[in-house]
């Protein structure tokens, strides 16, 4: 495969300098210099994973929802715990909002394939996050003066405790409000349809032969038990699924983050979203395991 130059971007990702005549900005990190396409928020790391991982599935905007309302709430906790100015702050929470309200969809083309910590995506909701407010600050994108995207939008955070959780966000608030409601609304239907047709007859099935009779309502009936157990077994893994890997930072030690930022920012998280608490995974392994319903 021929690779592309590191101004082109992949199929739907938008204009990218050295495409066209459009308009690009450089931004600058400890790698160097990149040309970043000057309509859009993103800043030289998610511009160099366009250039290196140009194929592939996007990263779901469900994810980077979630990441909007993290970031919110860590801008938030960080705020509270004096590591953060309150001008700062609340430029970075109004970005954060409109991340998770998909507001800045456009701004987040990257693809599931990157390292495995996320650090990719991380960056460019961090990059995303902090021009958006230096924007709104009145400053120049890209010059992460007076909002930088490590220093302050991510404060005391790491992509190793990021992006798990914001894996658990998306994962949890989906099972809530799309899931668990879809699923209910199909067992009642059926039990309806069981009760209705409580008095058809019919000849059972096994093995690909007839067999003796049932009623069409005893045989709904049975799909009403499944969908019984897998209701049950998706509320059940929901409280694992609620624990989040923040606060742990890099390696889940909590290493250069105050002490309780973790269980500050899942208790803020309970205020934002209402609903079920959010709770802090409280062992190292918070970050890496993916066995929360087995």
């Amino acid at each position: 495969m021929t690779r592309p130059s590191p101004t082109q971007a992949p199929q739907g990702a938008g204009p990218v300098p050295g495409a066209g005549p459009a308009a690009t900005r450089l931004e600058s990190d400890s790698l160097g210099t990149v040309a970043v396409p000057a309509e859009h928020y993103w800043g030289a790391q998610t511009q160099r994973s366009l250039h290196f991982f140009p194929f592939g599935q996007g990263m779901p905007l469900a994810v980077v929802h979630g990441f909007g309302q993290l970031k919110a709430a860590c801008a938030e906790v960080n705020l509270a715990m004096g590591k953060l100015a309150p001008e700062l702050a609340a430029a970075i929470v109004a970005a954060a909002d409109g991340v998770a309200q998909g507001e800045l969809d456009g701004e987040f083309p990257l693809r599931i394939w990157q390292t495995g910590s996320g650090t990719q995506t991380n960056m460019n909701v961090n990059e995303v996050i902090a021009n958006r407010a230096i924007e709104a600050l009145g400053g120049e994108l890209g010059s992460k003066q007076p909002v930088h995207p490590n220093d302050h939008v991510n404060l005391s955070q790491s992509s190793n405790d990021t992006f798990p959780a914001a894996l658990h966000l998306a994962v949890a608030l989906a099972l809530n409000d799309e899931l668990l409601p879809a699923v209910g609304a199909l067992r009642d239907a059926l039990d309806r349809k069981a009760q209705g047709f409580a008095d058809v007859i019919k000849i059972g099935r096994t093995h690909l032969q007839d067999a003796v009779p049932l009623s069409l309502g005893q045989e709904m009936g049975g799909w009403v038990a499944q969908l019984d157990i897998a209701l049950e077994g998706i509320a059940a893994s929901l409280p694992r699924v609620r624990e989040l890997a923040i606060g742990g930072t890099a390696v889940g030690t909590g290493l250069n983050a105050p002490a309780g930022f973790g269980e500050a920012v899942a208790a803020r998280l309970s205020e934002r979203l209402g609903g079920p608490g959010w709770g802090r995974g409280g062992s190292s392994g918070s970050g890496s395991r993916t066995d929360h319903r087995e």
